[in-house]
């Protein structure tokens, strides 16, 4: 009923999410007839539906390299993640793994689920990584050598300081992002990319997921995992693990937030690796994780919710990404858009967001949210300064195709204005707004900004569909549950007819 529930909330993610279930059943039939190769097109798409989408639209010979390559990683990662292995048989196997991946015959059970599948039955990976072009094989190798190496270095190492954490986020997710890059050059569709930028599509991808996963693996059984960095923790708390504690709740979000904008240093490069890429179903592939994480780090981000539960964006948010993501432009408005939803959080700290036009971080108890304050200064500013006012969301105030009636959000019927995230505050956020005492708030905003300059530098933010604006009305709940239903049934029919071509 959860799911629902959402979309009764938001009747605009239906579409979007039947169109996603359609190309993800039509991608689950282009599986190939060979043993080896439906096996591993088979497991990409139980250990990852929507990755296993994007893959589905690279070219063939790339798309073949790209998926065992993913499946060679998320095997080390199998062997990597399973506490319940002793330390002396963990690390030989985590050095040997690119040897491994020669061996048809090689397997070993670990992991749990799908992941277990995957490990028992790895010789079907191996058969088709050998089906490879020699360029591929050599590109997978050394990345699976270079990643069993370090992530050996880091079973018998903690994650102390931050240049740790860079090291450790380095090996389990820079090295696939350095991968990847020599994957695209191989193919031909791409220039070779600096290891640099490379580097920083897996370190942000990867912050983002240590961040959300705390709780699970803070309490992962037999033995906790523990990659957030001592010399961040350490400042709030004694123990890591006391930040999950609700008495440590103000701590808890003080480390989350410092942990966050450790996070967005890497979010410029990101933004320059995705700005180079020519071919369009590369870049697809690249930008929807890069827009799901900024997505997921703006939910996280001052939420206490990350010590309690599961964090995550709701389903029909995900399949607008996956939707709606073609273009560069697609990319900037998304980073504009979730930036300004952490800078709404953080728009009181920074005294020349708030205060001098008005005196609205004095007055900010008055209003019912973050976003509401952040509007309101928006207007008191751009009546005073006109375009030379230093807004929150300028794109509400200087053209932008969809925006909201200006007169419905001063008037103070907020209505849709945060209609397409919706529930992304109310359902999931409990605090808002940074606390004042905060002490990486202003360095928070400071690289928010950097980004929100780079996004509006580029020319293109009133060529997209907005995350956060929302023009539509209101609508009658009764309505789009029996406008579900039908559509639930023509999707069933056309599922149940399409033709499968293998």
């Amino acid at each position: 009923m959860g799911s629902l529930g959402a979309m009764l909330r938001h009747p605009d993610d239906v579409y979007p999410l039947l169109k996603l279930k359609m190309a993800m059943k039509h991608a689950e039939k282009q599986i190939p007839p060979e043993p080896h190769w439906a096996f591993c097109y088979t497991m990409l798409h139980k250990v990852s539906r929507s990755f296993g989408l994007v893959i589905q639209q690279l070219d063939t010979n790339l798309r073949n390299a790209v998926c065992i390559f993913y499946l060679v990683l998320r095997a080390l990662d199998t062997v990597e993640d399973d506490t319940s292995i002793a330390t002396e048989v963990k690390v030989p196997i985590l050095m040997a793994f690119h040897r491994h991946i020669y061996d048809r015959d090689w397997h070993f059970s670990c992991g749990t689920k799908e992941y277990k599948v995957l490990m028992d039955e790895f010789h079907h990976v191996s058969t088709a990584f050998l089906e490879l072009g020699r360029n591929y094989q050599e590109a997978i190798e050394d990345i699976t050598m270079r990643m069993g190496a370090g992530m050996a270095k880091f079973i018998c190492k903690e994650v102390e300081t931050i240049d740790d954490y860079d090291e450790y986020c380095h090996y389990v997710a820079g090295l696939v992002g350095l991968g990847l890059s020599k994957l695209f050059h191989a193919s031909g569709s791409e220039d070779l990319a600096s290891d640099s930028l490379s580097n920083s599509m897996g370190l942000f991808l990867q912050k983002t997921n240590i961040i959300r996963d705390y709780l699970e693996d803070i309490n992962e059984i037999p033995k906790s995992r523990m990659f957030w960095p001592r010399q961040i923790w350490s400042k709030y708390v004694n123990k890591l693990e006391d930040l999950k504690y609700e008495e440590n709740s103000v701590k808890a979000v003080q480390c989350l937030n410092d942990m966050v904008t450790n996070a967005l240093i890497h979010m410029e490069d990101c933004l320059k690796y995705m700005a180079a890429l020519r071919d369009p179903a590369i870049f697809r592939f690249c930008a929807i994780p890069q827009i799901m994480a900024i997505g997921t780090l703006a939910l996280c981000y001052n939420n206490v919710e990350v010590f309690r539960g599961v964090v995550k964006m709701r389903r029909g948010l995900t399949a607008k990404v996956i939707e709606r993501t073609s273009t560069m432009s697609d990319v900037y408005g998304a980073f504009f858009d979730f930036s300004c939803m952490m800078k709404s959080k953080d728009m009181f700290i920074k005294g020349n967001y708030c205060g001098s036009t008005s005196s609205l971080a004095a007055k900010k108890d008055t209003f019912g949210t973050a976003e509401e304050a952040a509007l309101a200064y928006d207007r008191q500013a751009f009546k005073v300064r006109g375009e030379d006012a230093q807004l929150n969301f300028p794109h509400l105030f200087f053209g932008s195709k969809q925006s909201v009636s200006l007169g419905a959000c001063f008037d103070g019927e907020m209505g849709g204005f945060w209609g397409e995230m919706g529930g992304f505050w109310g359902e999931n956020c409990v605090g808002r707004q940074v606390d004042k005492n905060d002490p990486n708030a202003t360095k928070t905003l400071s690289r928010i900004d950097a980004i929100q300059k780079t996004c509006r530098e580029s020319g293109t933010l009133t060529k997209r569909k907005s995350y956060i604006i929302k023009s539509e009305p209101r609508y009658n709940s009764t309505l789009i549950f029996v406008l579900f239903i039908i559509l639930a049934i023509l999707f069933a029919y056309l599922s149940a007819n399409r033709p499968t071509n293998m």
